[in-house]
């Protein structure tokens, strides 16, 4: 047996200009598929290493970017994920720190820790219930036609804001019981505060953070017009059910709501949208693949949503932050050190999946960390997402099945979600 000694934390400083081989850098995603693919297969291969950070917007913002060490492979992803008493949610989960105004918004239950993470996971919990879930499976498969309704005459779409975008959004709405009339206020909002890097959603030159804390503010205020109009009311929404019930003697307050709200309709709807948009991508260029799927759809269909949830691996990492000196891998962690586990990278990880940048939809086993590690943090939405994934290319199979991917997917400049903006297709009408 090897005993590893740590070695010591080398640390380099911040950069002064963007590096496009830093994977926690916007840039770093810019650039086609395959550099970015190459560039992580050398990732996985190296030692632990920390990349520097970076001014994110200007030294007046109040967003620090300190750099962070980033765990490119599996079996340390699930370490960290385990170690919930080690490495902190609290603190934050993207490798921004950002000012203390936007808890207001922000504070969700994916940035705590226990015991307060406990409770409101506790309390969220019941609306991803059987019964719930139960309730929203024949909204699944009524939106999923509408969506497909209102395209399949045109013979082209765009796929990610015509398709993909709108049934996770309309479901996420539904089980909060927000209006329809309000869903394209929320799907914008939405992509302000996780397109804040690109400047589709907010302009260069407009004001970064007054954007993203707007945005956060609108949809608190959505949330709260919402639930007022719920108090004493007997609904099925999620809203009613958490304005209206106590577990264990407790209850979310308004804040607590809002901000479970925008973590639905920001991280369920978002990455979801982005599942199915990769799937289109993947599919086109895999041929063979799609039709494997097609001749057997409901029998291939749990692997292939699977096989599509790791090769896009929507958020594309999470961060955590080392409570006290420790060690990954042989190499020193010092306390209050930023630890990125990346999900996209490891799920590519060559000693746990056979070929791992083949796109097989009969792939079989596939533990992917496309959902989280194990640990408190693994998503509560997986079994929903799944099925908004399997449900909308089963209605795209069955009425369009000849649709394809017509171009390159136009990405969102984020090294957090691994998101495509918009991507054009084609169809026989």
């Amino acid at each position: 047996m090897t005993v590893v000694t740590p070695g010591p934390s080398t640390k380099p400083p911040p950069a002064d200009k963007a590096d496009p081989r830093n994977p926690i850098h916007n840039v770093f995603w810019r650039r086609h598929r395959d550099e970015v693919e190459e560039d992580l297969t050398r990732l996985r291969s190296e030692p632990l290493t920390f990349f520097p950070g970076f001014q994110f917007v200007d030294e007046l913002s109040g967003i620090k970017t300190p750099g962070a060490w980033v765990v490119p492979r599996h079996a340390p992803i699930l370490e960290v994920s385990r170690k919930p008493q080690i490495y902190s949610s609290a603190r934050g989960v993207t490798i921004n720190d950002f000012p203390p105004e936007f808890n207001e918004y922000f504070n969700s239950i994916i940035a705590m820790d226990d015991p307060r993470h406990a409770r409101l996971r506790r309390l969220v919990s019941a609306g991803f219930t059987p019964r719930m879930l139960a309730r929203l499976e024949d909204s699944v498969q009524d939106q999923a036609r509408l969506i497909v309704d209102e395209v399949c005459e045109r013979g082209e779409c765009d796929f990610v804001t015509d398709v993909a975008a709108r049934l996770p959004l309309r479901i996420v709405c539904d089980l909060m019981g927000i209006p329809a009339s309000h869903h394209d206020f929320v799907f914008d909002q939405s992509n302000i505060i996780l397109g804040a890097a690109d400047e589709e959603y907010v302009p260069e030159f407009g004001d970064l953070i007054t954007a993203i804390l707007t945005a956060g503010e609108s949809l608190s205020q959505l949330m709260d017009d919402v639930a007022e109009s719920k108090v004493g009311v007997e609904s099925e929404d999620l809203t009613s059910l958490l304005v209206n019930a106590e577990v264990d003697g407790e209850r979310l307050t308004r804040a607590e709501l809002a901000s479970f709200f925008i973590l639905l309709v920001v991280a369920g709807n978002e990455t979801t949208r982005n599942a199915i948009s990769w799937g289109l991508v993947y599919l086109t260029d895999n041929p063979g693949q799609r039709s494997i799927w097609a001749e057997d759809f409901e029998g291939v269909a749990h692997s292939a949503v699977e096989e599509i949830v790791r090769i896009a691996s929507p958020v594309t990492y999470m961060r955590r932050t080392a409570l006290c000196d420790t060690e990954l891998e042989g190499v020193k962690i010092d306390e209050g050190d930023q630890v990125v586990m990346h999900y996209l990278c490891a799920n590519r990880d060559e000693t746990v999946f056979d070929d791992p940048l083949t796109f097989d939809v009969l792939r079989d086993p596939n533990s992917h960390v496309g959902y989280g590690g194990p640990g408190p943090h693994y998503c509560l939405g997986a079994h929903l997402a799944r099925r908004e994934i399997k449900v909308m290319f089963r209605e795209l199979f069955t009425r369009i099945g000849d649709i394809e991917a017509t171009g390159e997917p136009e990405l969102l400049s984020s090294a957090f979600i691994h998101g495509i903006k918009h991507l054009p297709a084609q169809f026989t009408p």
